[in-house]
Formats: structure tokens, sequence, C-alpha cells
């Protein structure tokens, strides 16, 4: 365990992560500074009293006189105050690093632009298949350094490329990138090899590197190496094969589930049970509780889950596709016996929309576009789209259309933050307005 005693911490952001961080040097201590740019962030009423606290802005003074920074992984290393503090020789980190100088335990590191949370649950379900005692995290569910407080057999962490470039000390017995697509733009100025750097540092010191097949931008820096085990579609030590109608799961050319007996449905569901399969295998769970649960898993709400079915008609949430290649990954391979009806828009984080393109050219097809980007949008193919201010708007228009066969598909390929609070927001609001409309 590290020592951090007689250290001068400073905490940038509240929040729940914020809290733990407040609760970990506390009970090692030391009393941290805490600062947020809010004026009342959440968690605020649950901040004991020791520490002193400065809102609604950045105190450069305290993060200059600071030896430590924990750093909101909302707040980007090229933040003016922080590269004053970088330059000052203050270290900075965030609460993954934290977690990984005190963790005893194997991690299972899983990221990626698209799939993250679902590989991450996936794994976490195996692992309790298996009766080991596990602790799931990170960028979803708990924030890590609350996983501490139980002891596990396994961690499995879904990290963000924000939470990855402040965190050194990570050595998974396995990690993952599912992939790289165009995303968090306005982060990363200098484009996608930047953003694929940050996601890079998954894979130092990690015992077992499990690479996407179909892209390239997942493979390590110097290539493939002996701690390399490969997932994809038709390619890959764990790959898809499809006869007779069936598709099922294979690993080195042995059939082991057929994803008739999966309730996750779509390609890109089958290639994260690949994933999936691939980092529990890794670390040791029995193969035949890892497929088991692979039949009960129902899937993650707001990914491609069916919200409403009426009169023939499939109403499908995937309010969690923020990016373009999200909404590729749900387009790629889906076959609608009449229409499809897709939803797109909201904030695209300065994305290049136009990879969507090849997906948009089916006869079948209608788009519909709403939001901040909803004309950028609607230009990938301006004879088939129709404009609307809000989702409320589209969903209204297009309910008097559909016929028995049709799908409409909320893949909006953009954040949710011009109009919503989050995407759970907009995939509920598309959820209840399936079920008044449809």
């Amino acid at each position: 365990m590290t020592d951090y005693r007689g250290r001068k911490v400073v905490i940038i952001g509240l929040g729940l992560t914020g809290l733990s961080c407040v609760d970990f040097f506390l009970a090692r201590g030391v009393i941290p500074r805490v600062i947020d740019t809010r004026v009342s962030p959440p968690g605020l009423d649950k901040l004991p009293e020791a520490p002193q606290r400065h809102l609604g802005g950045i105190n450069e003074d305290w993060l200059l006189e600071a030896d430590l920074i924990v750093a909101s992984p909302g707040m980007a290393l090229s933040h003016p105050a922080l590269a004053s503090a970088a330059d000052a020789g203050v270290e900075i980190v965030g609460d993954v690093e934290l977690f990984c100088r005190e963790v005893r335990a194997p991690v299972v590191a899983i990221t990626g632009s698209n799939g993250k949370s679902t590989v991450t649950t996936l794994v976490g379900e195996m692992a309790k298949a298996a009766g080991w005692q596990v602790g799931v995290g990170g960028n979803i569910g708990l924030p890590v350094l609350s996983l501490l407080d139980t002891p596990a057999q396994l961690y499995v962490l879904e990290l963000s490329s924000f939470q990855l470039e402040t965190t050194h000390s990570l050595a998974a017995a396995a990690a993952t990138i599912l992939n790289v697509t165009e995303d968090h733009m306005d982060r990363y100025p200098l484009g996608m090899q930047q953003y694929r750097a940050a996601k890079l540092r998954i894979y130092e010191n990690a015992r077992v590197c499990v690479v996407n097949a179909d892209d390239g931008l997942t493979m390590p820096v110097r290539g493939v190496d002996e701690r390399c085990i490969s997932f994809g579609v038709n390619i890959g030590d764990y790959h898809l094969n499809t006869q007779q109608g069936s598709t099922w799961l294979r690993v080195n050319g042995e059939k082991v589930l057929d994803t008739r007996e999966m309730q996750l449905t779509g390609q890109h569901n089958y290639t994260n049970a690949l994933a999936a399969l691939a980092l529990a295998d890794a670390v040791g769970l029995p193969r035949a509780t890892s497929l088991k649960a692979l039949t009960t898993f129902p899937g993650l709400s707001h990914r491609f889950c069916l919200a409403y079915r009426n009169n023939g008609v499939d109403w499908i949430n995937d309010s969690k596709a923020t990016n373009v290649g999200s909404t590729e990954a749900a387009l790629k391979g889906l076959k609608v016996q009449g229409t499809l009806w897709l939803l797109l828009g909201g904030d695209g984080k300065s994305a290049d929309f136009s990879p969507l393109q090849a997906y948009l050219q089916a006869d079948n097809l209608k788009i519909y576009c709403f939001g901040r980007d909803a004309a950028a949008l609607a230009a990938l193919r301006p004879d088939a789209s129709v404009c609307t201010d809000t989702l409320q708007q589209a969903m209204v228009r297009i309910a008097s259309l559909t016929r028995p066969g049709d799908m409409v598909l909320l893949s909006p390929a953009c954040a949710s933050l011009d109009q919503f609070k989050n995407f759970e927001q907009r995939g509920d609001l598309f959820t209840r307005l399936a079920k008044e409309l449809g």
C-alpha cells in the first residue's frame, strides 16, 4: 500500500468518484482539499467537514501548492491549470491509478469506443456464474476505489480513454481494446491517433491482450505478440461461424455456442460475447459456466434493446449509440423485413459522420434527424431524410407511417447533452413515446 501521509492532496471533481477519493485519503490519514468548477456539485451534501473546498471555479494556487492532484476524468490534462501544475512538477493521477497501486487481485481491463459496458458486465456475470467474488466498476457502476471495500478474487473494470490518460500502474491479467472509432474529437484535437494512444495504455504490463482481428487500431503499437489473443467476425482465435442458418461462437475452430441460445442479438453483440469469453478464458474462469452466463444475460438497457413491440412493429432503443461507430455497429448486418425508420441526432462532438453513409443506402430506409447536428446528419441522404427539432416530433411523424414488419430504431450516433440530461433520459423518452404512439 502506498503511504500518502504528509502529502498535500487536491481532488478535482466531486460526485460519486470524487467522494470515493475523499474517503480513500481520509482513511489513510490525509485530509485532501476539494475543487469543483460547479457551485453546487452532486455529492456536496455528503462531503465530510474536514476537507477544505473551493467551488465555482479552479483554485490554481491550491494546485501549485499540491504534491498530488487527483483529477476527474472529465478534466483534460491539457487544461491550462493542470498543465501549469504539471510543469511545476506536481504529480497528476486519477482514481484508477490510486486503485491500481492498492489492488492485489487480478484485474480484467476493458476499453473501446463501443461495447465496453456490455463486455464488462458480461465478464462480471461469468465470474459470478463460476462462484467467484468479483468487483465490477470503473466507468460504469461503482467508482473503482469503492470496490476495494469488499474482498474480491477478480476485478473487472470498464475504463474510458479519459481514465487511462492518468493511469500508469495498471498491470491487467487480461486487457482489451474492443474497437477504436472516432469519438471525443473535441477532447483530442490531434485526431484519431491521439485518441488511440490513450486507449493503448491499457496494454502496458498486461499479461494477455485481447485484440479485435477486424480492427487494426486495437493492436499494440509494436504489433501482435505472444501476449495477444484475437476475436473477430470471420477471423481470429475467437470468431463467428454461420452454418445452415445458425451462427455459432467458435474458439480455435471448435463450435462452443449457438447464438440462438443467447438473449443478446445482433452481430456486434455476438462479437462482444466472443471478447468476453476470451477475457474469461484468459483469467481461468471455467468455460462451461461462462457459456451458461452467455445464455442468460439479457443485455444492458439502452443498448439495442427492444423497447416495445406492437402491431408487428419493433421499437428498438439504442440510445447508448453516442458516436458514429456505435451506430455503424447497430446497422451492420441488420435485416428488416419492412421499413427501417432510423432516428439520428444530438451533439456529434465534432465527429465526421461520413462513415455512416455506406449503411444508409438501402431502399427500405427512412431517416429522421433531430437535435443540434440534425442538418449535418440529414445531408448524408438528403432525398430520404427529414429534419425535425426534437425526438418527440420525429416519433410522432413516424408512428403514423409504420406498417407490420417495420422497425423504428433510435441509434443517434451523437451524445444527448444538447437536449437531454444523459443518454438514459433520451432512451427513456423513446421507450415511453413508443408505448404511447405505437
